[in-house]
């Protein structure tokens, strides 16, 4: 079993967009939106502020109590979209329950939404019109591009079709031209198609779900499920139960994770694209 090394890639990923923004006119700004304090998702927001702040992008905190409401976030949220350079805007979730999530996330300005949540850039992913996509479905992308594969012969699977990582992998994998087998709680035979096929990508959020011997002989396994475990983060692939069996496997933490806040900040770079080209 070869280990997908997720934080070599994104290092590669973040070079890229580093010398790319080197050369624009100005500087992006890139905001990700904290409500109340949790610890998690103070370390998340953290964790992007560093890597944006590393490649030139100008990070800018914007941080609510938890008893903020829903009018007045949609406030905030609409001044956010007229600073000066700013080419992408995100909240943090999971929102404190009072607040309505999506009615929060669509008053982005639809091109600074560069994690896709809202309904308009949304709806541009999955009819194919944006450069834009979600950060989580990209990563898992470019952890199998990276293996170089022919993909046209290979039989893909996808557990679970939520809205970060299952929907848009497969959205992202028919676009080109790839017919993979989708895997949700209510398919009848998905032991089956598990056993069946040559590439995984899981993001149930079950940990350990997947096992040696309901795996193939090397089978490529992507793993972007997350769950709590004993105080620490586990995937939905149980890593020491396939490494006799599996031929790639994107590890949790360490594989999907490092590349999503990578192609986060593309996603700011492509939106500082469009702007500059508007510009003119």
């Amino acid at each position: 079993m070869k280990i997908i090394n997720g934080k070599k890639l994104s290092e590669q990923v973040l070079i890229k967009v580093k010398n790319e923004v080197a050369v624009l006119s100005f500087q992006p700004v890139f905001c990700d939106v904290l409500v109340g304090n949790d610890p998690a998702s103070l370390q998340y927001v953290q964790m992007k502020r560093v890597a944006a702040e590393a490649i030139s992008i100008s990070f800018y905190k914007a941080n609510f109590p938890a008893s903020i409401t829903t009018d007045d976030l949609i406030k905030e949220i609409k001044v956010l979209n007229k600073i000066p350079n700013m080419c992408g805007i995100i909240v943090q979730l999971p929102l404190p329950e009072h607040i309505n999530r999506q009615i929060v996330l669509d008053s982005i300005d639809s091109k600074f939404d560069v994690d896709c949540l809202g309904t308009t850039a949304s709806d541009k992913f999955y009819s194919g019109k944006t450069a834009i996509g979600f950060p989580t479905a990209l990563a898992c992308m470019v952890l199998l591009d990276s293996l170089n594969l022919d993909l046209k012969n290979k039989k893909i699977a996808v557990l679970g079709q939520g809205t970060l990582v299952g929907k848009p992998v497969t959205a992202l994998l028919k676009f080109r031209g790839l017919n993979p087998e989708i895997i949700t709680s209510k398919t009848e035979n998905k032991e089956e198609i598990i056993k069946q096929a040559d590439i995984i990508i899981s993001g149930i959020g079950k940990g350990k779900y997947i096992t040696g011997n309901m795996i193939k002989k090397e089978v490529v396994l992507i793993d972007a499920g997350t769950s709590e475990s004993e105080g620490g983060i586990v995937g939905d692939i149980d890593l020491e139960s396939v490494k006799d069996v599996a031929g790639y496997v994107s590890p949790v933490p360490g594989g999907v994770g490092p590349v999503t806040v990578a192609m986060l900040l593309n996603n700011v770079l492509t939106v500082a694209k469009n702007v500059s080209l508007s510009q003119g």
